[in-house]
């Protein structure tokens, strides 16, 4: 079993390191890294095909599949996320506020690292430089979980990454990947209070409620995505039909693609019937309620209770019919993840409403939900999609994992 008692005194050790890079040198190793990711692509391809090769006889789902395999594009994605995170402003050492007192005291409130994250995911091997790119660049170590899934590719992108951090003369074990698939090992990782400041879960439903039951460590609660979308009676009916099939079908095995649609009893009959013309070029299910059925005529199936608050990440999408913005916005909240929600319309006072009472992380007029995306907002590469509201909510970029302290200077007060 991997000691990880070692891993958490040698993360302690490097954070100090990390917490005093200069931004220039933090930069130069993330453009590196890039570029060594690209280099090694064949290698980390390679490594990958092994973990899609067990995933298949594992009987591993089309989405997973899709969630845990790279290519030469996605290792290309992978590197410009790590230069967008080496262009963007250093959150470290930000003055964010500044004050005297009465009795002459000199207060600052400054950004500083988190310390050690750690981060358990499961088969996603691009969450793997993502973070690192991210805990580097705001100045902390990283302890990294993934899951069985992914653990070859895994394993090859964290070579090139430590390896980019000794050619550079850093401590490797600012990065460290626990490399034990052990369930036991993750529980003991969850209990790691003393080394690790801040966990983070990505993935699945489970996952996540394990860590957040389990952990004694703080956990940054990222969720899963049961995105809406509501089309209003005065929706653009092509503007409709774009939306939904880009947030349904553009990438299904994400969290941020849409898996439920709610539609207004006004448009039910002329803008359904496109959408399923649509979708049907993908081959989506569409479970309904009474009234779209009877609108699409034998084409698609029964809708459950459960159907409305599921994560299918599959060609399948709940479909619900409402007679207001009202009845709308409760069905979206009673069912919603908190995770993206967006309203079609044309009608502004409608939209102002869904973004005032639509109660998610990220709430869209006349978008796909598919841009819950820290590369998309501009963040770079993310760390996650908070779902929560402490601290950190939506994509969590650089300035959502750092955390702040507050500075003193004085010429000899004392307290009466």
């Amino acid at each position: 079993m991997t000691d990880l008692k070692t891993l958490g005194e040698n993360a302690v050790r490097a954070k100090y390191k990390a917490a005093l890079l200069s931004t220039d040198k933090k930069n130069t190793v993330l453009e590196k890294c890039a570029s060594c990711l690209i280099d090694n692509s064949e290698s980390i391809i390679a490594a990958n095909k092994l973990d899609l090769e067990n995933a298949v006889k594992n009987g591993m789902s089309q989405a997973m599949q899709d969630r845990l395999m790279l290519n030469e594009s996605r290792i290309n994605d992978i590197a410009e996320g790590l230069r967008q995170v080496a262009s963007l402003p250093d959150p470290v050492g930000e003055v964010l506020d500044s004050f005297d007192r009465p009795n002459g005291m000199q207060i600052e409130k400054v950004r500083v690292p988190m310390g050690v994250i750690g981060i358990i995911y499961e088969s996603r091997p691009n969450v793997t430089p993502d973070a690192f790119g991210l805990t580097f660049k705001a100045g902390s170590a990283c302890i990294l979980k993934g899951g069985s899934d992914c653990i070859e590719s895994n394993k090859a992108i964290v070579r090139v990454l430590r390896s980019v951090l000794s050619s550079e003369g850093l401590d490797e074990d600012i990065l460290q990947l626990i490399e034990d698939t052990d369930r036991a090992v993750t529980k003991q990782f969850m209990q790691m209070k003393e080394y690790v400041d801040v966990l983070i879960p990505r993935g699945g439903a489970g996952l996540i409620r394990a860590v957040v039951e389990n952990s004694n460590i703080p956990v940054i609660e990222t969720g899963t995505g049961n995105c809406h979308i509501y089309i209003d009676k005065d929706a653009d009916p092509d503007m409709a039909v774009n939306i939904v099939f880009n947030a349904k079908t553009q990438r299904i095995s994400v969290c941020n693609s849409c898996e439920s649609l709610v539609i207004h009893s006004a448009v039910k009959d002329t803008i359904l019937p496109k959408i399923y013309e649509k979708l049907s070029e993908k081959n989506v299910e569409m479970r309904c309620d009474e009234r779209a059925l009877d609108v699409l005529s034998g084409k698609a199936v029964s809708a459950s209770e459960e159907d409305y608050g599921k994560e299918f990440l599959d060609y399948i999408l709940s479909v619900k019919t409402v007679d207001s913005i009202d009845e709308a916005i409760a069905h979206i909240n009673k069912y919603s993840t908190h995770h993206s929600e967006s309203i079609i319309t044309e009608n502004k006072e409608a939209a102002d409403r869904f973004l005032n009472e639509v109660d998610a992380a990220c709430v869209y007029v006349n978008v796909s939900t598919r841009f819950t995306d820290g590369f998309e907002f501009g963040f770079g590469a993310e760390i996650g999609i908070s779902t929560q509201k402490l601290h950190a909510r939506g994509p969590m970029g650089l300035k959502e994992i750092t955390s702040y302290k507050y500075r003193i200077r004085g010429n000899g007060q004392v307290r009466g």
